[in-house]
């Protein structure tokens, strides 16, 4: 008999009730919420090797490090991404910092004052509105579509506000999982020239694409970042932030930010001043783990990639389901999440309370929205964390709360 990815699925999800119970306390609470990778394929051998490592270098590994950050690891981010992501960098425009959000808060610390315009993209990460209006900006949401921000809306809300900044993710971004065309990003790059408005663009997802390129062409080639547009960050309008949060493992709190070397300099004077420094050790770890012959950076991505991609076609065929028949949501071609419209009538915060309940959570739409008014008939649903069954049983425990409240209408 062929085998059938679907009846399989279905045939796991239609087990007798002893095999998939709606009770949580029977088992560990689910969440599809949060914005984190999988544990289940950290580098832990390799990582014990790098550790062994490490501890003999002691002391130095445990004693305050460079601002800047360790040096090594540095010029392992500038040889790698001009191989990897064709970013040809200096390495005076390299700053670690403990994530991509450390990296954009530093930004909106030295560049932003209590009341500037910041545009970003609508909907838009939850991190970054939350950094934002603790900074005290003027918030103003940009529409898009499939192919990115519209470009006759930037210019318009451009020219009326005057922004400092702009904040996107042209790599799937969060929560819509939308990739950027080509096109849109050169069209971005040049009205942000053109109007002189900085852009912070994060690159935290960019590795987790599921397609190949049938003429063998790297993803990186098809899309460049918009740093490498702007001619490898030298430009001047492009500050390009990273993660290995979501590569590696978010425990190591390691990542970067690669941008002219006189913000770099900026923002590593002002990291000096609010934490003095990110982890030495975390550092060395890392970059011991990245040059080990145990580990091959390139091999663990693709695995990523892999099982990302099986997990997301295991989501999206749950939502076949008769409970999510009326819901309407895009396929990603990469990234962490897929980003759903929920039924006519169902609301994501109520849906939220109902789910809790039988032990599996979502990002409810309305964080993902600078105006709070909006969201309330979309969730954002992470498909990396989970393990495959976890997966199944959440989204089972999640279309019974959409069938109570589809019933009750």
């Amino acid at each position: 008999m062929k085998y059938s990815f679907a009846s399989h699925v279905e045939w796991i999800m239609s087990s007798p009730s002893d095999n998939i119970s709606s009770n949580p306390q029977q088992g560990s609470f689910i969440s599809l919420a949060d914005e984190w990778p999988t544990s289940d394929i950290f580098p832990l051998t390799s990582m014990h090797t790098a550790a062994t490592d490490v501890l003999l270098s002691l002391p130095q590994a445990l004693q305050y490090g460079n601002i800047e950050g360790y040096m090594p690891l540095r010029e392992w981010l500038q040889l790698e991404w001009k191989q990897h992501k064709q970013l040809d960098l200096d390495i005076n425009q390299i700053l670690i910092t403990r994530g991509s959000e450390h990296a954009m808060d530093l930004l909106v610390r030295v560049y932003v004052d209590k009341g500037d315009a910041v545009l970003v993209e609508n909907p838009t990460s939850p991190s970054s509105l939350q950094i934002l209006r603790m900074q005290g900006a003027t918030i103003i949401p940009v529409e898009g579509d499939q192919e990115g921000l519209l470009a006759q809306q930037l210019v318009e809300l451009i020219e009326k506000h005057h922004p400092k900044l702009l904040f996107v993710t042209p790599n799937f971004t969060n929560p819509t999982g939308v990739l950027w065309s080509l096109e849109r990003r050169k069209q971005v790059l040049e009205l942000c020239r053109a109007y002189q408005v900085f852009i912070v663009e994060d690159d935290s997802y960019g590795d987790l694409y599921f397609e190949e390129s049938k003429e063998n062409e790297p993803f990186s080639r098809r899309y460049p970042s918009l740093s490498a547009l702007d001619d490898h960050g030298k430009g001047g309008q492009v500050l390009y932030v990273g993660s290995f949060s979501k590569t590696v493992a978010p425990g190591l709190s390691t990542g970067f930010a690669a941008g002219p070397s006189k913000l770099i300099e900026v923002m590593g004077a002002a990291k000096q001043w609010v934490d003095r420094q990110s982890c030495n050790l975390n550092q060395r770890l890392l970059y011991q783990m990245l040059t080990s012959t145990t580990f091959d950076w390139h091999e663990h991505i693709t695995l990523l990639r892999r099982e990302y991609s099986t997990r997301l076609r295991l989501m999206t065929e749950l939502l076949k389901r008769p409970a999510w028949r009326k819901a309407k949501y895009n396929l990603p071609s990469g990234g962490m999440f897929l980003w759903v419209q929920l039924p006519e009538g169902l609301r994501s915060e109520l849906l939220l309370k109902c789910s809790i309940s039988k032990g599996t959570s979502f990002c409810v739409g309305t964080e993902c929205y600078a105006d709070k008014n909006m969201g309330f008939d979309v969730i954002r649903l992470n498909f990396t964390h989970p393990r495959r069954d976890e997966l199944l049983l959440g989204m089972h425990l999640l279309s019974e709360a959409v069938n109570e409240f589809t019933a009750r209408s």
